[in-house]
C-alpha cells in the first residue's frame, strides 16, 4: 500500500486553495480517495473542508496574541511547534494508506525558499511516515503581464525547488483568464509562441525588456540572472485552466507520475476459469 502527499506552495493569491479544492473534487469524481490537509495556521475559509487541519493543534492568531509575534515570526513558531508535537501529526496521518493527501500551504514563500521548516516537514513525511511526496509551485498567470515580476516568480520557484529537494511541478494558474482574453483579441501564431516562452522561461524576455527600461548600471545584473536561469534550466510551467476537465486531468496525471501513484499496489490476478469437459 502506498502513501502519497502533494505539497501545494506558491505566493499569496496564486490560487492554492482553489486548486486544492478543484483537484480534490475532480479526483472524487473519478472515484479516487483524496483528502485535504490544511497546513496554514492562519487559514480562515475553505472551499472544501479539510480532513486534517493544523489549526486543531495551533493557530497563528493565538501565537501572535500570546507570544507577541508578527505574522512571519508567528508562522515559524507554529511550524516549530508542529515539528515538536509529532504525536499529533502521527495520529492524524495514521488512517491514510493508499490515499492522496493534498497539502494546502501558507502563502508566505519564505517558508519554502529561505527557511528550513517546510523542508524538515517534508523530510519527516518521507522518512518517518513513509509518504511519497512531491511539491507543486503555483504562479498566477497575471505575472506574465510584468516581465520583471514574472522572472521574480521564476527565481522563487527555483529557490523552492532547491530548498525543498523533492520532485517538483510548477503550475501557471488562472490560464482560463488568459485564454478568454486571447479569444476576445484573436489568438495569432505569434501570440501563442509568445505564451510558450513563458511556460518554458526564455531568459531573453528578461534581458530585452529590462535593458530597455532600467538604468545601464543594472545590465550586468540582468545578464547574470539570465545566465543563472539558463545554467540551471530547472523551471518550466504547466498551464492550468480550472474550467477544463482535460487540464485538470493533465495536472493530476503529471502528479500521479511524479509520486508513482499505484505502483505499490499488488497486481490483480485473473480469476481461474475451470474448463468444462467436453463430452464427445
Amino acid at each position: 500500500m502506498g502513501r502519497y502527499a502533494v505539497l501545494v506552495t506558491g505566493p499569496a493569491g496564486a490560487g492554492k486553495s482553489t486548486f486544492c479544492s478543484s483537484i480534490v473534487t475532480h479526483a472524487h469524481s473519478l472515484g479516487r480517495s483524496v483528502h485535504l490537509f490544511n497546513l496554514d495556521p492562519a487559514a480562515e475559509h475553505f472551499e472544501y473542508e479539510p480532513t486534517i487541519d493544523i489549526r486543531e493543534l495551533i493557530t497563528l492568531e493565538d501565537v501572535m496574541e500570546e507570544m507577541d509575534l508578527g505574522p512571519n515570526g508567528g508562522l515559524i513558531y507554529c511550524f516549530d511547534y508542529l515539528l515538536n508535537n509529532l504525536d499529533w501529526l502521527e495520529n492524524e496521518l495514521g488512517n491514510y494508506d493508499n490515499d492522496y493527501l493534498i497539502i494546502d500551504c501558507p502563502g508566505q514563500i519564505e517558508l519554502y525558499t529561505h527557511f528550513p521548516v517546510i523542508a524538515r516537514f517534508v523530510t519527516l513525511m518521507q522518512q518517518q511516515f513513509n509518504f511519497r511526496v512531491c511539491a507543486t509551485y503555483l504562479l498566477d498567470s497575471h505575472f506574465m503581464d510584468d516581465k520583471a515580476k514574472y522572472f521574480a516568480g521564476v527565481l522563487s520557484a527555483m529557490s523552492a525547488m532547491i530548498n525543498l529537494d523533492v520532485p517538483h511541478l510548477n503550475i501557471m494558474t488562472k490560464m482560463d483568464l488568459v485564454y478568454q482574453s486571447n479569444d476576445k483579441e484573436g489568438t495569432s501564431y505569434a501570440r501563442r509562441k509568445e505564451m510558450e516562452r513563458y511556460m518554458d522561461p526564455d531568459p531573453l524576455l528578461l534581458a530585452d525588456e529590462s535593458n530597455n527600461i532600467t538604468n545601464p548600471k543594472f545590465f550586468a545584473m540582468n545578464q547574470a540572472l539570465v545566465h543563472l536561469i539558463e545554467d540551471f534550466s530547472m523551471v518550466s510551467f504547466l498551464p492550468l485552466d480550472l474550467t477544463s476537465e482535460d487540464s485538470l486531468n493533465l495536472v493530476l496525471s503529471c502528479i500521479d507520475n511524479i509520486v508513482q501513484y499505484g505502483e505499490d499496489e499488488e497486481p490483480v490476478e485473473p480469476k481461474d476459469f475451470e474448463q468444462e469437459e467436453v463430452e464427445e
